[in-house]
């Protein structure tokens, strides 16, 4: 059997702002890593085969988990033939400050709204319907 490749996971040093506004210009990402921030603990890969109304593929998943750990925004470990993810946000807090808060507050209102969109047109077509 081969082996794995090692994770890279960058210094504190050499994570930078674009690498982290690339990393969570994804929808899927952000949501992952609005996961594991508010997790406060290690979470493992397969908690995100399921988010929100779709299914991911592993292999996807994988490149999410790889962005984010190349941008320096979670680390990564291997258990067995599990990977288990922890978010960065002190060490990226301490280089960067107030940077994750602001873009993770954005995050959650505009879930908020996007989630009373829907509402709306679920509204709306029942409205039309009935």
């Amino acid at each position: 059997m081969g082996r794995m490749r090692p994770l890279i996971h960058p210094s504190i040093e050499d994570v930078t702002v674009e690498g982290i506004l690339h990393a969570l210009a994804d929808p899927v990402r952000v949501a992952i890593y609005a996961e594991l921030a508010s997790s406060g603990c290690a979470n493992i890969c397969s908690n995100f085969l399921q988010m929100s109304d779709r299914s991911i593929p592993k292999s996807t998943l994988s490149q999410h988990f790889r962005a984010l750990r190349e941008a320096g925004l979670v680390r990564s470990e291997r258990r067995g033939v599990e990977m288990h993810n922890t978010a960065r946000c002190d060490e990226v807090e301490k280089r960067f400050p107030g940077l994750l808060s602001t873009i993770m507050n954005a995050y959650r209102i505009q879930s908020a709204e996007g989630a009373r969109a829907v509402k709306r047109q679920q509204a709306a077509v029942r409205k039309k319907a009935g």
